[in-house]
């Protein structure tokens, strides 16, 4: 996540029941990203800042709802969530992108509900945010009510499961990306994730697409496998993509450029089993991948963790690369030969903007030293 706030001029009109598009500095302009801020009624009224990718012209579109994690630490210092690759590839084909910020997080109102070692209650609080933001969209002229995708990455990936108990009209489908909450303070926490999972399977009836990798920092594969398991015996039609490890850490999948051919296929053929377009689209050609920086080839000149291993930076450099392995992937940290340095985190091309960080705090030409979560960095090359 980053830490820096993103200011958005959110403006709400009439009486706070109808969200007016926020366009702010360093929106994606060739994905049509624009911020809202969705009203979420209770006995107070509360507002979710929800992103969106939408093709120009009236629709209507099928929508993709793509769930966040959570971070380290306090979720009101979480930045908001923006899968661009992602969202590109929904674009491609023709969906409208809804990324809801749920409450207690970024710009969202109200207070992130915890639920303690509950983690079942937890899911389904956080569903909760999820069908707000959803009763609204499908209340636009531009959205296909009927055909609707929710997929979630981590502490989204839980949700998107216990979202998928609440039987919304339209949703066709769910993808979990490394779904779960771990809970190190809470007793038999491994179980209680099972028996969650086994709870929301019994009230959803749709095909759903897991994704875990071997070597998850967050849930190892006993951990993942007894969640799956325990989830289709007790009715869940569910098919888990077991794709071995990647990378350092295998949970960063889904957020990482070299992830894409594990799950983009997979997912292609989850839609086209449930009728939902699952190819690029010749009239939305427009959103087709720009070129990006390559990516260099991982060495092996030290350890991801190890900061003192960076050549040329002073102690602050190595300070901010400290800060740079907390964030999520995609991301990528660059150094000069004069000792500048810096990094920058999610959208497409994490590698361009962090080189051209860098370049602005040195007169030599920057390299690459870590994307995502492997070293990259040769002396010499």
């Amino acid at each position: 996540m980053n830490l820096k706030p993103i200011f958005l001029a959110a403006v709400l009109l009439g009486a706070g029941l109808s969200p007016a598009l926020a366009q702010a500095d360093g929106m994606d302009a060739s994905l049509n990203e624009t911020v809202i801020q969705v009203p979420k009624t209770g006995l107070f009224t509360i507002h979710l800042e929800t992103t969106l990718y939408k093709p120009e012209g009236a629709g209507p579109f099928p929508i993709a709802v793509i769930n966040h994690g959570k971070a380290y630490g306090d979720s009101r210092f979480q930045a908001r969530y923006r899968p661009a690759t992602a969202a590109r590839y929904f674009l491609q084909r023709g969906y409208a992108v809804v990324v809801p910020m749920r409450q207690g997080f970024s710009k969202s109102g109200g207070t992130y509900v915890g639920g303690g070692c509950n983690v079942e209650s937890n899911g389904r609080a956080q569903a909760g945010d999820v069908k707000a933001v959803l009763d609204y969209v499908t209340a636009q002229p531009w959205a296909d009510k009927n055909n609707i995708v929710v997929l979630g990455q981590s502490h989204g990936g839980w949700t998107t499961l216990a979202f998928g108990a609440q039987a919304y009209p339209g949703v066709k489908a769910l993808v979990n990306f490394a779904g779960g909450l771990r809970q190190e303070s809470c007793a038999a926490w491994e179980n209680n994730l099972a028996r969650s999972a086994a709870a929301y399977a019994r009230e959803t009836s749709l095909p759903s697409v897991w994704f875990y990798g071997d070597n998850d920092s967050y849930f190892n594969t006993a951990t993942f496998h007894a969640m799956f398991d325990q989830y289709t015996a007790a009715g869940g039609k569910a098919r888990l993509i077991a794709f071995g490890k990647f990378g350092s850490d295998s949970h960063a999948m889904f957020g990482s450029r070299a992830g894409q051919p594990i799950w983009q296929p997979e997912v292609s053929r989850l839609l086209a089993s449930v009728g939902l377009p699952s190819e690029p689209q010749p009239d939305f050609s427009a959103f087709k991948m720009a070129g990006l920086t390559p990516v260099p080839s991982p060495t092996a000149f030290a350890p991801l963790e190890d900061e003192g291993k960076l050549p040329y930076v002073k102690d602050t450099g190595r300070a901010g690369y400290k800060v740079y392995l907390t964030k999520f992937i995609p991301r990528a940290f660059a150094i000069g030969p004069d000792g500048a340095w810096g990094w920058a985190d999610g959208g497409e091309d994490p590698l361009k903007r962090a080189l051209e960080s860098c370049a602005r705090h040195g007169k030599k030409p920057c390299k690459l030293y870590s994307v995502d979560d492997v070293v990259v960095w040769s002396e010499g090359v």
